[in-house]
């Protein structure tokens, strides 16, 4: 790590990375339970792979949003401690896979020299916030909303209010009320609008996909831009402290939202106003970087070979931009993967052609902004060489997967060879469909929906059926999902399980029935709804009906017999006094409120001191197996069991010295005076420890 350590400026980064280090040491040695050692390493990207003793990392780009110099140094970091090959996800990442643990703090600080981070890529954070790709260039937008994502994605990029949460915590911006970045689904979704002149938002909460998706719930039809960020906070923090923890399937955001309601959520908000560093959060859309626009000296011809192909991809992948005289080329990549050569020769390209802008979609493609005219017949062949240039951009033959079973331990079958057919069979059997945009096809692994076919018109997600005593891979079938626009949509229904093998034949099934069948103009959502899901499971009933086959029992892109499982576990760890740990990490805790305090950070202190009183409240409790679920709940039977039965002593009860938080404005006495008593609590709970550990002896 010493090679490293002079290399980052951002002595906050050096720090950040260098703790990663130690605490892959100490887990190693068994002085860090692999529990707590998860958490860690997944707040800076580090995801346990399938395959035993590797590493996805996962590398996080705000709304998509990467220059030529960032797309050049991932490319370097790949082939230097992966396989050379990138991945984007459906939340605007890239993921590199087969990384050693050992390698990614070394790996985090190549990626820092271009100002790319992991930190909060995965685990219980606020992950990726993602946006429309067209943002800033979008005829129909009403304003960019580019500096309020990337002013989002800073505020709360470390924030300690969103380190711990019991599960993750999503937000999108859309550019227009064509919802793009797919508020409706998100925890926190926002949609520009301007209202007497003023910009703000709409605000959609409480949605999200998973095995029971959920539509948000529209929380403001017009908030102001400068509230965004407060509001955003208020929310977090109810999260974090009356959020599930011990349930992870019931531990989203939208489960929360149930239980308490909206109404109740809003008067919690209003709780947290005093405590809240910022009552007005004014976002400088000036502290955009410029954009650096490309002026070759001379421009290549582009000899098209096959100009009724030129014609079709020109009509579907590229469109004009606001700024007069400029195009955006939409990139299709295939399920999201592409290789670091294919990445360095795109950079070139951009860098001559370009703005240096590019963005990663929520469809796993990549657009290209600022292209003049003129640069376009190319540019086009160009793409054809890195097979960038397949036409049908976001269209039925662009299919979402997610990895499934190549490298996600959750997967439960193959989602990316079954694709690469299905979307063979549009391009083949239905070129019209090239050219639709409304009915798409999404699939997922599993039914955690990384691969959204919850929202799909057509979904798959992963599964497995049983027949003469064998076990097959299968998939299950949603349909008419479909945006609606501004916040609104609907989502897939689950009609039928197939067998993997036969999705084709359901597919074709699928896309005959609505050619034949829908009214002109109707969308599949509609037509599905109309029809009704009785109608779709007599329509596909017939692909199960028959005998399965040997083949059948083979999933895609495998040669051996099926095996449903959950991949090979993540790297073990001696399991240690899990009390202690808490203490120890509470000690941490009080670490970092104390360099908030220096660093006059003051808001960021109280909500260390904050979490270092419940995490040692837990501590107590967890030695007496007590449940903690919630960190409210955690408050509260700390008073029960132990305030109140006399074991601990305090000058009034725990909830009095905890939830003065809510109470006091942010301020330097008040976080100093909120620190000292957080350690003095700490002193206490390890005298009280060392008492009883004397007494058992």
């Amino acid at each position: 790590m010493q090679s490293f350590r002079t290399e980052i400026e951002n002595p906050i980064v050096e720090r950040d990375i260098l703790e990663l280090e130690r605490k892959i040491r100490l887990f190693q040695e068994g002085k860090v339970d692999e529990e707590r050692f998860r958490s860690l390493r997944l707040a800076r990207g580090v995801y346990g792979q399938r395959q035993a003793g590797v590493q996805m990392i996962r590398i996080k780009l705000p709304y998509g949003k990467m220059t030529v110099r960032q797309l050049r140094r991932i490319a370097a970091v790949a082939d230097k401690y992966s396989t050379g090959k990138l991945h984007i996800t459906t939340r605007q990442d890239i993921q590199i896979h087969y990384v050693s643990l050992d390698r990614t703090p070394e790996l985090w600080a190549e990626l820092e020299k271009d100002d790319v981070t992991l930190r909060e890529a995965c685990g219980n954070t606020v992950r990726n916030v993602t946006g429309s790709p067209l943002a800033g260039v979008d005829p129909k937008e009403p304003f960019d909303i580019s500096p309020y994502a990337h002013a989002f994605f800073t505020y709360f990029l470390r924030n300690p209010v969103c380190q711990e949460m019991g599960r993750k915590f999503k937000v999108s911006f859309s550019s227009s009320e064509a919802d793009t970045a797919f508020a409706f689904m998100h925890d926190l979704g926002f949609i520009p609008k301007i209202k007497n002149g003023q910009r703000g938002f709409k605000v959609m909460i409480g949605g999200g996909l998973g095995a029971q998706p959920s539509h948000a719930l529209t929380a403001y039809e017009f908030l102001p831009a400068d509230q965004i960020i407060p509001f955003a906070e208020a929310v977090l923090r109810i999260f974090d402290r009356f959020g599930e923890r011990s349930k992870r399937f019931k531990a989203r955001f939208k489960f929360l939202l149930k239980q308490k309601g909206l109404a109740e959520i809003f008067r919690l908000v209003e709780e947290e106003k005093r405590a809240l560093p910022y009552a007005s959060y004014p976002i400088d859309i000036e502290l955009e970087d410029s954009i650096q626009l490309s002026d070759p000296q001379s421009i290549p011809e582009g000899k098209i070979a096959d100009r009724q192909q030129y014609d079709l991809w020109r009509s579907t992948n590229v469109v004009e931009q606001k700024q007069a005289g400029y195009l955006a080329i939409k990139c299709k990549v295939v399920l999201g993967d592409f290789s670091t050569d294919t990445a360095r020769r795109l950079a070139q390209l951009v860098e001559t052609y370009a703005g240096d802008d590019i963005r990663l979609t929520i469809d796993q493609n990549i657009v290209l902004r600022y292209v003049k005219a003129e640069y376009l017949p190319y540019l086009y062949t160009e793409l054809q060489k890195l097979d960038l240039a397949n036409p049908g951009f976001g269209s039925t033959a662009d299919i979402t997967a997610c990895p499934g079973t190549d490298t996600c331990n959750l997967g439960i079958s193959n989602s990316t060879a079954i694709s690469k057919v299905l979307e063979n069979i549009v391009q083949q059997e239905y070129p019209d469909l090239l050219h639709n945009t409304h009915l798409i096809i999404k699939i997922s692994g599993c039914m955690n929906a990384c691969g959204q076919h919850s929202i799909a018109s057509i979904g798959f997600h992963g599964s497995s059926l049983k027949s003469e005593g064998y076990v097959a891979p299968a998939l299950q079938v949603l349909l008419g999902g479909g945006k609606l626009g501004d916040g609104q949509a609907v989502f897939a229904e689950k009609v039928i399980k197939i067998p993997s093998k036969r999705g084709p034949e359901a597919l074709r099934i699928l896309l005959n029935d609505y050619e034949q069948s829908a009214q002109e103009g109707e969308y599949f959502h509609a037509y599905f709804r109309r029809q009704g899901k009785a109608y779709f499971y007599q329509l596909l009933k017939a692909v199960v009906e028959p005998e399965l086959t040997a083949n059948e029992f083979i999933d895609w892109g495998h040669v051996d017999t099926f095996a449903p499982q959950i991949g090979v576990g993540e790297c073990a760890g001696v399991v240690i006094d899990l009390v202690a740990t808490l203490l120890f990490e509470t000690e941490e805790k009080l670490k970092w409120a104390n360099e908030a305090l220096s660093d006059q950070a003051y808001a960021d202190s109280i909500y260390h001191s904050y979490t270092a009183l419940v995490n040692g409240a837990k501590a107590q409790l967890v030695s007496k197996q007590i449940n903690t679920n919630t960190q409210a709940g955690i408050i509260r039977d700390f008073d029960t069991y132990i305030v109140q039965t006399g074991e601990f002593q305090l000058e009034a009860d725990f909830a009095t010295l905890v939830y003065q938080i809510k109470e006091e404005q942010p301020t330097k006495a008040f976080a100093e005076a909120y620190f000292e008593q957080a350690k003095a609590f700490h002193q206490q709970l390890v005298r009280a420890r060392s008492n009883v550990q004397l007494t058992s002896n």
